[in-house]
């Protein structure tokens, strides 16, 4: 992963900084209970992972003030901020978040680059920005110790995705395509590489592409020029996963494709097609599979309001981020940002709907183990879970 605040998002944030040092004092502890939600909403592959993230935070917040609220009857207020898939706008809209009275922490963006625009200017405020989807494991190390991820980090499901695909799969010769524009990616390609090499797997064809290509051909043609290529690893975000999958089937290259959480969208189904949508394994975060306790009440929960399955782990980490920023808020007995910021960093056993979080002395990265989905007859299937020995 890419150890500096990328683009736009650095300019932005650089510019917004000493602003967010200015800000009024906190409220006190009365009247609801503030968190900010920023999301891709409205733009780009990326709301097809926010837009269920931000359902799923709506839920929780909405089951918590139904059951009473926090500390003596005080209800949470979410305020949502479309962050429209553009990270001068996220970083505007992180401004906007911490000038918000008595905000007692941030939560959203579902990949790493976005938490990289808004996550700085809460650390400057010093309110903690929970992200509920972003994986890049240093992202605490590049922001500070303001910074929490909800979900496991990129080495663990790229490491976890490498050792299914050595040991169950069978696969010794891959080939990895990787999305040159986008920190997710190039730290999940890192990650695979170094995990399937060290199993003894070999990775014998290296491409690149760009989160804006259409066209796959060049790649799908080298890929074909290449000998003894076991499977693709394909680094993908939602915008492209889709298209991968279509262009390769359509080609006839029936191997088989890996990827990470950037594939759990619908978007692997509906651009491909059902009959082509096949032979593709993903990892994601690891509620799919488990039909009791926290993950079968959220499903039944979301099903009730939305009118659907949640439709995709995103959801669950929206909801699981929320219950995190609650457990701190009632542990502290107070929602005053330090004190939850405090609270969130000695989390030792939150049960959330996509695992356990514990956060290691010092660290605020989850360790929890990968479900493995495989796409085929036009559905996601749960495999297994996997929580990776390297």
């Amino acid at each position: 992963m890419r150890n500096w605040i990328s683009g736009a998002a650095a300019i932005a944030a650089a510019a917004l900084l000493s602003a967010a040092s200015t800000l009024p004092a906190r409220a006190q502890d009365t009247g609801p209970i503030n968190i900010a939600a920023l999301y891709n909403l409205t733009s780009g592959g990326l709301s097809s992972l926010d837009a269920p993230s931000f359902n799923g935070a709506k839920l929780k917040a909405k089951m918590i003030n139904e059951a009473g609220g926090l500390l003596g009857g005080r209800m949470i207020e979410l305020t949502a901020i479309d962050t429209k898939n553009d990270t001068r706008e996220t970083a505007t809209a992180a401004q906007r978040a911490v000038a918000i009275p008595g905000l007692s922490a941030g939560i959203g963006q579902s990949d790493s680059t976005f938490a990289l625009a808004a996550a700085p200017l809460f650390q400057t405020a010093g309110i903690a920005f929970v992200t509920s989807g972003a994986t890049a494991p240093d992202l605490p190390e590049m922001v500070g110790d303001k910074m929490f991820l909800v979900p496991f980090g990129d080495d663990v499901q790229a490491h976890a995705m490498a050792e299914y695909a050595y040991g169950t799969l069978g696969l010794r010769n891959v080939a990895v395509w990787t999305d040159n524009a986008m920190d997710y990616t190039t730290g999940l390609s890192r990650y695979f590489t170094e995990r399937f090499t060290e199993l003894g797997g070999k990775v014998v064809l290296e491409d690149v592409y760009m989160t804006t290509d259409q066209d796959f051909s060049a790649l799908v043609s080298r890929l074909q020029s290449t000998e003894g290529v076991d499977a693709i690893f394909a680094s993908s975000g939602p915008d492209t996963a889709g298209i991968i999958v279509k262009q390769l089937r359509e080609a006839g290259v029936a191997l088989p494709i890996l990827a990470g959480d950037g594939f759990d969208t619908d978007l692997v189904l509906s651009v491909p097609g059902e009959a082509l949508a096949k032979d593709v394994y993903f990892t994601t975060h690891a509620y799919a599979g488990i039909e009791t306790g926290p993950a079968q009440e959220f499903r039944t929960a979301y099903q009730a309001d939305y009118g659907t399955p949640p439709e995709n782990a995103f959801a669950a980490l929206g909801y699981d981020a929320v219950g995190l920023v609650a457990d701190a808020i009632t542990r502290a007995g107070t929602s005053e940002p330090a004190a939850v910021a405090k609270a969130l960093a000695e989390t030792k056993g939150f049960e959330g709907v996509t695992g356990t979080i514990v956060y290691p002395e010092g660290g605020r990265v989850p360790t929890k183990p990968v479900a493995i989905i495989k796409v085929g007859e036009g559905k996601m299937n749960f495999e297994t879970t996997v929580t990776p020995k390297g």
